[in-house]
């Protein structure tokens, strides 16, 4: 069997008079134009690989927001390669980037309809083509279930006291530097221990404050789930709502069913999440859009 090759890369987007603009690459060993995109490190997630490849192509500060179509093709080598993409919104230039002229060497903000003029590839094509089906995003949750903490019946203290366990600890290590690039404006936590722990290395890299919130806790004894899952949407969307991007910690009982409420039809109906798992959620001016499990 032959090894597919891993891709990932984004469709890079900026505010432009009453539009958006997007952001095309010239390759020059190619000679062609596309979206900015590359292969996937040893043991590198998609997401990071999206974020990495666009900064290094392009030189741009980019923050994911909702997963676009993957495509998959042979590449001239004969080999099968599949790319999985984001949309991304413009955050900043990266100066500390040098992008390198024999991979790019030329960059193109155009109009969505231009740009589908101007790319090489039918695939790149209806990647941007499913971009532009989307409404403006206007925040970003990065949601996450606290990671593991052990048996609850090994435990002798109070349920909320509840530390992570080693595993916990370094699932919470490795979901910093994926969550890191969202740029979260703050983090918000539901009130037990492990899940504030499970943001403390991402606050540590980024030199944000934990706000712990009960509104992201499970629901407690004799509370109705169904009643606690709406309290819940209700504060991620009311925090989406401010129109920055954000990232949060809840708990297995109350997120599936907090979803579920939150997409109201946009989703794709199962949101049960393991330990140390989560979701990109993006929303619009009328509510969430998608959630995209990370």
């Amino acid at each position: 069997m032959v090894a597919v090759i891993r891709a990932a890369g984004g469709v890079v987007w900026r505010p432009a008079g009453d539009g958006v603009d997007i952001c095309l690459v010239h390759r020059p060993r190619y000679d062609d134009w596309s979206l900015p995109k590359g292969k996937l490190e040893a043991d590198e997630h998609p997401l990071a690989a999206a974020v990495r490849e666009v900064a290094e192509e392009t030189g741009v500060r980019a923050v994911p927001q909702v997963r676009l179509s993957s495509v998959s093709y042979t590449v001239r080598e004969g080999f099968p390669k599949t790319v999985d993409y984001w949309s991304m919104r413009y955050a900043a230039d990266d100066p500390s980037v040098e992008v390198d002229a024999d991979e790019v060497n030329g960059i193109r903000w155009l109009p969505v309809d231009e740009a589908l003029r101007l790319l090489s590839y039918s695939h790149d094509v209806r990647v941007v083509r499913d971009f532009a089906t989307l409404p403006l995003v206007t925040a970003v949750c990065g949601l996450v279930r606290h990671a593991h903490a052990g048996k609850r019946s090994a435990w002798t203290g109070p349920d909320t006291a509840r530390p992570l366990d080693g595993d916990g600890r370094d699932r919470a290590a490795a979901l910093a530097p994926l969550l890191a690039p969202l740029r979260p404006a703050h983090l918000v936590s539901a009130t037990p221990l492990r899940c504030v722990q499970t943001l403390e290395p991402l606050a540590g890299l980024l030199d944000l404050p934990i706000v712990a919130d009960s509104a992201l806790d499970e629901p407690s004894p004799g509370q109705n789930p169904d009643e606690k899952a709406l309290s819940t949407a209700g504060r991620l969307a009311e925090l989406a709502a401010a129109g920055t991007d954000f990232v949060a910690c809840s708990q297995g009982k109350v997120m599936p069913g907090a979803l579920t409420r939150l997409l109201d039809g946009n989703g794709k109906g199962d949101y049960h999440t393991p330990k140390g798992g989560g979701w990109l959620v993006a929303f619009s001016a009328d509510g969430a859009v998608a959630a995209d499990p990370l």
